[in-house]
């Protein structure tokens, strides 16, 4: 079984900063791609970035320059670095996880359950 458990969300002020974290848990083999997403309330669900295996990373137009994806494949976890917030920010940030190897199961996609972010202005 695997759980994926999102952190670091909160209210900042517009122009702050947050860094969210997503660990894997469980007994884990091997992760493929690891993403953020994040969901607005009245929106569709929408892929902020994502990082492969190999450290290739795809940011959304709407927050390339102002956010960073990372991971560290060692500990099952991935980052997002979140600079000059803005109010169109706020939204539940999401993690997935590709093609996750757990146990004696194979999940072709993982979620987490989401952590809140509120940029005010």
């Amino acid at each position: 079984q695997v759980r994926l458990v999102e952190s670091g969300g909160g209210l900042v002020q517009s122009g702050g900063s947050l860094r969210l974290s997503c660990i894997a848990e469980g007994t884990i083999f091997s992760i493929n791609a690891m993403a953020w997403y994040r969901q607005a309330p009245g929106k569709e669900r929408e892929l902020v970035a994502n990082i492969s295996t190999a450290g290739t990373t795809d940011i959304a137009d709407s927050v390339s320059g102002r956010f960073a994806i990372s991971r560290d494949t060692a500990k099952n976890t991935v980052y997002l670095q979140m600079n000059n917030l803005k109010p169109e920010d706020t939204a539940r940030y999401i993690c997935g996880a590709d093609d996750v190897v757990a146990g004696r199961h194979r999940y072709l996609k993982a979620w987490g359950a989401g952590t809140l972010v509120t940029v005010s202005s």
